[in-house]
Formats: structure tokens, C-alpha cells, sequence
């Protein structure tokens, strides 16, 4: 479980306030780049002083809109990083990108830079649905920006929200059978959901907006599930789909414990079991850098049972499940401290769960009851 090391890049400026984003007080007109640069290889500097020496296996720009990053920078970034830690051979450098016409014209740029993968935000296909989510580009310009992200990237992923109010099941089967025939390995896949002090949570009190109820909800999971599947693009995560061998592998060190640095205003890590944060206002975290070399906010140590938590709760989101007796090497804790039994019996009479020897894994069935399962089985 030690062998990834992965390293994320947080760029915090928005060029538009999006109703997701919770870095909207972050917008900014223009940026001092040079400023940035020396700040983000500073804290680079720093992490490769504490962390393990080991190649990287992947790096994932991500944040504001890292898309709009300058290219030169993008590619400093890179070879920093290259000299600090080296590469794995088949390292993946992902980055997070709105499909703009603006930021697809820099795309040429960012792939000779050293980026290797690109995560488009499409999110819908039409533009009504756009309209209701608040993204700023249309069906067709986003169409557009994947059809040249294609073109300039080995390995493209774009995500699609569903379950959405007045959506029927056969017109998200139709977006979805559109969205496996454009060629691309990997499909982020999200249910609508209403998060507290969002704009959807004041449109659901207002009675502007009706989510879909549970067994709707379940519905378009499933079928989504089967039609993934069948097109070649099964599921891997709770949410994230693709073809065998195509699987990010960024994401994977999260979801089975890895080491992962995090720089940048507000990047979070897990570096040897201890838990990282950055400042995550940019002005406290350059002078954090002024003032400390690095811009931790904190770091703090994480007890056993801590660590064999997190790993529980990430690893049981993918559908290979986890492997009981590698945690317990891993965080120390012992293996039968780490789940509670009972549940895991009752929870398998139901179909929901499967343990084999020491690997667990949560069935299909109980991917669509993943949090309260999790609350039921993991230790406290």
C-alpha cells in the first residue's frame, strides 16, 4: 500500500463564480504569476524535505480553474517535481479544466508541458440543463473542448451530473449512451446532490427546485451502472467508470491509502500518517510562505485507529473493496479492531456486503446505501 506517491497542485483563482465553488471569494482579473511560481515551488521544496523519497506515480492540478494556469508554469511545476522526487514510468499528470473555447486554446500548450491527462467539467450535454447547474459554456462549446482535448491528450475524463429535477430516466439513458460513444476511456458520473449553503439548497427550501426521491435516485444509479458496463466502462469507484487499465490512478492512491503530498492554498495530504492542510486563503498562505518557508497551516499526526478509518471509508467506495489484513499492517491497528462483525454478518444476509477472506468489498446493491453501510461497519 506504499508504493504510490502522489503529489496535488492547488491553484486557488476562479475567472468566474460557479455554484460549486467554494473558492468564489477567489476570484481574481490577474495574478502575479511570478509571485505564485516562487511560492508554489517553496512549498514543493518543502514537502520533498519531509516526505519519502520515492518516484511519483502521478501529480493532478487541480482547484479554481488550474486550467487557466500559464503553461510555463504548469511545466516548471513538472520539472521541479521530476528533479525533487523523479517519475515513475508511467506517471499520470492530470489536470482539472472548464471546457471554454479560452482555456481549450491552451490545451496545445499544457500537453507540452508535460500534462498527459486532462479532467473536463462538462456536466451536461444541453443547455438548459447548463443553464440550471450556473456553468458558463454551452452544449456545443462544450462539445468543442473535448473534441480538441482529445486531440491533444492521450487520456481524457469528463464528468456528467444526473438524477437532476424534471430529468426522466430515458433522457439521461440517451445522454448517456452519447457520452460512452465520444471515444474517451473514463466517465465521472454524479447524482445531483444538495449541499448546505449552496444555491440548490436555497431553491429546494424556496420549493424552486424538487430533487429526485430515493427510489428515483436508485433507478438512474442502476441503469447506470448496467449501461457503463455493457459500453465497456464499468464502474470502479461509487461514481467513476472506465475501461480496464484506464482507471485514474491519482484518485486510486486516495482511495487505497496512499501518500499524497497537497500544495497550494488549502491542498490537504497524507504524508506517513501524519495529516497536512495548507492555508487556505491566498494572501495568508503566501505569507506563510514568506514567513515559514512552506505554507502548512498544520500538520498532525494521526492515531492508528485514525488512519485505519480513512482507509476503511476511501477504500470501500471502490468495487474491488479493501483488504482487511493490508490496513492492519499499514495503520497498526489490529485487524479484528477494524470492523464491527455483527454488522458485517447482517449486512451479507442482506446481499450488501461480501467479505472473502480478508477482502471486503460493498456489492452493488449496497453502493446506492454506501454511507449508512459505512456508519454500520467501520469502527468508531
Amino acid at each position: 500500500m506504499d508504493a504510490d506517491l502522489a503529489l496535488y497542485i492547488h491553484w486557488p483563482f476562479c475567472v468566474s463564480k460557479c455554484p460549486y465553488c467554494d473558492f468564489n471569494s477567489h476570484v481574481r482579473e490577474s495574478v502575479d504569476v511570478a509571485a505564485w511560481q516562487a511560492a508554489l515551488l517553496a512549498d514543493l521544496a518543502y514537502e520533498a524535505g519531509a516526505a519519502p523519497r520515492r518516484p511519483l506515480t502521478s501529480i493532478f492540478f487541480g482547484g479554481g480553474t488550474p486550467s487557466l494556469m500559464p503553461p510555463a508554469l504548469v511545466g516548471m511545476l513538472i520539472e521541479t517535481a521530476e528533479q525533487l522526487w523523479g517519475f515513475a514510468s508511467d506517471i499520470e499528470i492530470t489536470l482539472e479544466a472548464n471546457p471554454s473555447s479560452v482555456e481549450a486554446e491552451r490545451f496545445a500548450d499544457l500537453a507540452a508541458a508535460g500534462v498527459n491527462r486532462v479532467s473536463l467539467g462538462l456536466q451536461a450535454f444541453d443547455d438548459a440543463t447548463l443553464h440550471l447547474l450556473g456553468r458558463a459554456h454551452d452544449g456545443a462549446e462544450g462539445l468543442a473542448a473535448l473534441a480538441v482535448a482529445q486531440q491533444h491528450f492521450a487520456r481524457v475524463n469528463f464528468d456528467l451530473i444526473y438524477a437532476l429535477p424534471g430529468q426522466s430516466l430515458e433522457a439521461w439513458e440517451a445522454d448517456l449512451m452519447r457520452a460512452v460513444s465520444l471515444g474517451t476511456t473514463h466517465l465521472s458520473l454524479y447524482q445531483l446532490t444538495i449541499e448546505p449553503g449552496t444555491r440548490f439548497e436555497t431553491l429546494v427550501r424556496t420549493g424552486d427546485l424538487t430533487p429526485k426521491d430515493p427510489d428515483e435516485a436508485a433507478a438512474f444509479y442502476e441503469r447506470t451502472h448496467d449501461l457503463t458496463a455493457a459500453a465497456g466502462l464499468p464502474r470502479y469507484e461509487i461514481s467513476n467508470h472506465a475501461a480496464p487499465g484506464a482507471e485514474s490512478q491519482h484518485n486510486l492512491t486516495y482511495w487505497r491509502y496512499g501518500d499524497y503530498m497537497g500544495i497550494g492554498p488549502g491542498a490537504h495530504g497524507r504524508r506517513q500518517g501524519i495529516a497536512t492542510l495548507r492555508h487556505r486563503k491566498p494572501e495568508n498562505f503566501l505569507n506563510a510562505i514568506t514567513r515559514n518557508g512552506h505554507g502548512a497551516q498544520s500538520e498532525e499526526p494521526l492515531s492508528s485507529a485514525e488512519q485505519a478509518r480513512e482507509a476503511l471509508l476511501m477504500g470501500l467506495r471502490l468495487e474491488s473493496g479493501i483488504n482487511l489484513a493490508q490496513i492492519a499492517t499499514k495503520t497498526g491497528q489490529p485487524e479484528d479492531q477494524l470492523v464491527n462483525r455483527a454488522a458485517i454478518a447482517a449486512l451479507s444476509q442482506h446481499g450488501l456486503i461480501a467479505q472473502t477472506g480478508t477482502r471486503l468489498r460493498v456489492l452493488p446493491e449496497g453502493m446506492l446505501l454506501l454511507d449508512r453501510i459505512l456508519a454500520e461497519i467501520v469502527a468508531a
